[in-house]
């Protein structure tokens, strides 16, 4: 292995070696955002990009993966030659050159061979809109001494397929299986999906493959709980003489009424509009209104707006006459 094949994982990111855990995950949601394949079509050096920062995020987010990388990092320029004057654990003159990467000589080291070796779990990431496209691997991750080998994948979904659920195809090195996800998956969620793990080279035993979701971030909707929350922007008459606006929802637009007098910031509630949950049915779905004043006005509309401003006897303002410390 030649000196070049280092990878600097935090370069990736951008990020100091005592960056924290939130450090981290915000320079690699930058990132993701930036280089992501749905953004970036059809360009190699963006996807590349993407894998590069999926597989620093994979190793630096998980404090075990990061102790080691930190620990066994500062030999990876020594591949081939072995490690000068015996290394850590006196592995001096050990022959780099037989193992295709790094993360094939941590899989011999941590998992390899020997009573007691820790239970170890690949970790990949998946895009939406990518049935075929299988996982990128991205790094060890090693549990207690003695299980099985589970593998965790994250796997990114839109609110569309989360909504209604969705079925992705993954490849694990030779074997294609198809998992369903259902409706209702939210980020977080984690889904078993039994013997579909890492075999243990002790025990010949198969883990599980357990699916955490991640959603996409959406142009409109947000999850809260159960619930969606969205926000829509009315105009000033809209506000003072109440409306019938139409409203985006998981099952279409819906005409809401506005009542007279509503205030910025106040919510509608649609019942039953909201996310699928778990045991049946749906939350709800909050409208939070926003107030728009008009910033081009044409002539007419600024000679009427001037109009009630001159005959208008309400002021929000009057009860500020009598606030003092």
């Amino acid at each position: 292995m030649a000196a070049t094949d280092f990878k600097d994982y935090y370069a990736m990111l951008g990020i100091s070696k005592t960056a924290t855990s939130e450090e981290i995950k915000q320079a690699f949601r930058k990132l993701a955002r930036k280089f992501h394949p749905d953004v970036n079509p059809n360009n190699k050096q963006a996807e590349a990009k993407f894998k590069e920062v999926n597989e620093a995020y994979e190793v630096l987010s998980d404090p075990d993966k990061r102790k080691k990388y930190d620990q066994f990092g500062q030999y990876w320029k020594q591949a081939g030659q072995g490690f000068p004057g015996g290394g850590p654990g006196d592995m001096g003159g050990v022959d780099f050159g037989q193992y295709g990467s790094f993360n094939d000589f941590l899989t011999e080291l941590f998992g390899g061979a020997g009573p007691g070796s820790g239970r170890q779990s690949y970790s990949y990431r998946t895009s939406p809109g990518r049935p075929g496209g299988g996982f990128n691997d991205v790094g060890l991750q090693n549990g207690g001494a003695g299980g099985t080998q589970d593998t965790e994948a994250v796997i990114i979904l839109t609110f569309a397929e989360a909504f209604s659920g969705v079925q992705k195809r993954f490849s694990l090195g030779s074997e294609t299986i198809d998992v369903r996800i259902p409706g209702g998956a939210k980020t977080g969620t984690r889904l078993r999906v039994k013997g579909k793990g890492q075999i243990n080279p002790m025990s010949q035993q198969r883990g599980d493959l357990y699916l955490k979701v991640e959603l996409q971030p959406h142009t409109f909707f947000q999850i809260e709980g159960d619930n969606l929350v969205c926000e829509v922007l009315i105009t000033p008459d809209e506000a003072t003489l109440g409306a019938a606006i139409d409203v985006p929802t998981p099952d279409g637009h819906v005409s809401v009424k506005l009542p007279a007098g509503v205030r910025s910031g106040q919510s509608l509630r649609l019942r039953g509009k909201g996310w699928p949950v778990a045991k049946g049915g749906r939350g709800d779905q909050f409208v939070k209104v926003a107030i728009a004043p008009p910033k081009d006005l044409t002539p007419q509309e600024r000679e009427y707006y001037e109009k009630i401003r001159a005959i208008r006897t309400y002021n929000p303002r009057s009860h500020l006459a009598q606030v003092k410390l």
